[in-house]
């Protein structure tokens, strides 16, 4: 069906065992959605949206987090909030957790930085998306000094958003674990943040490529990782790679959900497709419900 089709209908009618298992691991059925990041398929989204989120559907993706969302327009993938939220109810999937272009607030006042964090929530409320997450750092950005400041717009943003009856998580990538003059961006986060507003997304792949693992630093956080992000590095570039072809072992390396706090989780590849971006996301949802699904 159609965009306008879509459209005029949903108006009219209202919008209306292979591997060792861990004890944790033994479930009857899987208790968290099966989630993908959808900037894994940002080309087809952007070409697509609908029939790009029926393929996924199909493939057995259940829910999304999302990115792009234009605080002026207020509109994501083309659509309005509530066009793009019936869309995901007549396809009877969710998305519950967004990436929003924060940095771009780095430097804002106060008053434009409390605008775009209300622009965030009365997006998030509108989809409703449990969480809203802080993604990227500019790479101006990346050092001691400026982390120390990050630390506390977090909590500022943090306060808002929770106070507005949402969750707000910061995402890692690997710049947050390198060297900085004897500490790293990590641990001044951690030591800034407050855990009452600033939850955490674990990126697996980042954190295993900067010589992390994931399930040290749930134990240095525990209930704190409420979101992971999976996704497989290439055994010989240690760039992205579909699930079950790269160097990272999960059926090993994943932390117990329950000490993580896990409440979603997201396969993501953001690039370097062996095909196109469509198959490399059916390609890894074969290989989560496979061998990780039992973990989760």
């Amino acid at each position: 069906m159609k965009r306008r089709h879509f459209l005029q209908r949903t108006s009219a009618a209202g919008l209306g065992a292979l591997f060792a298992t861990p004890h944790w691991a033994f479930t009857a059925a899987p208790k968290y959605k099966l989630g993908l990041q959808l900037f894994s398929v940002r080309d087809a989204m952007a070409r697509d949206p609908q029939g790009t989120l029926e393929q996924l559907k199909a493939m057995g993706y259940q829910d999304f987090e999302t990115y792009g969302f234009d605080p002026i327009t207020e509109k994501i993938y083309g659509y309005s909030l509530n066009e793009f939220k019936a869309l995901l109810d007549w396809l009877d999937l969710t998305t519950t957790s967004g990436h929003y272009g924060f940095s771009d607030y780095f430097n804002a006042s106060a008053e434009e930085l409390k605008w775009f964090v209300g622009q965030c929530i009365k997006a998030a409320k509108a989809l409703e998306s449990p969480y809203i997450t802080w993604p990227w750092i500019h790479p101006d950005h990346r050092n001691a000094t400026d982390f120390v400041r990050l630390g506390h717009l977090l909590n500022r943003i943090g306060q808002q958003v929770t106070e507005a009856g949402l969750g707000f998580a910061y995402h890692n990538h690997g710049y947050e674990f390198e060297d900085w003059g004897g500490t790293t961006g990590h641990e001044i986060l951690m030591d800034i943040t407050d855990p009452r507003w600033v939850k955490l997304q674990l990126d697996m792949y980042w954190a295993v490529r900067s010589g992390k693992t994931p399930k040290a630093l749930v134990a240095e956080q525990p209930g704190r990782y409420v979101m992971w992000h999976i996704k497989d590095m290439d055994k010989v570039t240690q760039d992205y790679t579909e699930m079950g072809n790269g160097s990272i072992d999960y059926t090993t390396m994943l932390p117990n959900p329950q000490t993580s706090g896990l409440v979603y989780y997201y396969v993501e590849q953001g690039g370097n497709f062996a095909v196109n971006s469509m198959q490399s996301a059916a390609d890894s949802v074969a290989y989560v419900k496979k061998y990780l699904q039992k973990f989760l």
